[in-house]
């Protein structure tokens, strides 16, 4: 197989599309481990890399939000349409994603308008996202030393300052209060992505110290916004999950062998239900 970018020592790799990147096939991203991990499996994994899925509508505030704060991402087509009721707004809307590029209805443009806004006036992340002052939406490639896994991630923002390299992640929610954020990480394991990140920067650009900074937008008015490093205990759970992630894609690599949940098994294995409900039960049971 051919990689997307041929890299043989680690390195940040500058213009290339975000679409060459996803579609590589010889590394694996963040995303890619976390899918390897309940509640995914290889099979599901290897199945959706080669089996892309369709554009999803819910995607698209957060991809042109990227595009207006990053200045670089997808080019954004406004469908001058209330809604995509009529056939003629579908059809402009799907010949954008066909392209590769994202559909905006004019309210939703106006949202991220007010969106990017919010970021840019907000006192801890406007900062952040200087223009000029940061790297945005580039490719880090280098290799796994325990597997031998080539490996990959594309920081939204990068900020390289004497003695230390920001990582700065920037994401849509629907509300960006701190209990929503704490249930994102656990839901979408965004604490595995953060050590990733860490150590892919490390590894190419050799900085002094690397900080991962988490910049949550909710989509609602007044577009509130948490910025938030992660634990040190969530983060040294992550990398163990990343490693384990790891040896799980270079046995399935080697081997050519892509086990669903259950694998070769003899006999057909016990469930109940999830542990703090079987306690919980239990509890109710014995009062």
């Amino acid at each position: 197989m051919t990689a997307a970018v041929e890299v043989e020592a680690p390195q940040i790799v500058d213009g290339l599309s975000a679409e060459a990147y996803h579609a590589d096939t010889t590394s694996i991203s963040s995303s890619g481990l976390r899918a390897l991990l309940a509640p995914g499996c290889p099979a599901q994994f290897h199945y959706d890399r080669h089996h892309p899925q369709p554009p999803k509508r819910e995607f698209d505030l957060g991809n042109a939000v990227h595009t207006a704060v990053l200045g670089e991402g997808h080019d954004i087509v406004i469908v001058d349409y209330p809604d995509y009721k009529k056939g003629d707004a579908r059809a402009e809307r799907d010949a954008a994603y066909a392209a590769d590029k994202v559909p905006l209805l004019p309210k939703e443009k106006v949202q991220v308008d007010a969106m990017a806004e919010a970021i840019r006036q907000h006192p801890v992340a406007g900062p952040l996202f200087t223009p000029g002052e940061g790297i945005p939406e580039r490719s880090i490639y280098w290799t796994d030393p325990a597997t031998g896994v080539r490996c990959r991630v594309r920081p939204d923002w990068l900020k390289q300052m004497p003695g230390l390299t920001l990582c700065v992640d920037l994401k849509t929610i629907k509300a960006s209060d701190p209990e929503t954020i704490s249930r994102a990480i656990r839901d979408h394991n965004y604490h595995q992505q953060d050590p990733l990140y860490i150590d892919g920067i490390h590894a190419a650009l050799q900085p002094e110290d690397v900080r991962f900074v988490f910049v949550f937008v909710s989509k609602q008015a007044p577009y509130l916004i948490t910025v938030r490093e992660l634990t040190d205990q969530d983060r040294d759970i992550g990398r163990a999950r990343n490693e384990r992630a790891l040896r799980i894609y270079a046995e399935c690599e080697a081997t050519d062998t892509w086990p669903d949940w259950t694998g070769p098994v003899t006999e057909i294995p016990q469930i109940g239900m999830p542990t703090w409900d079987t306690i919980r039960q239990a509890e109710e049971f014995l009062r």
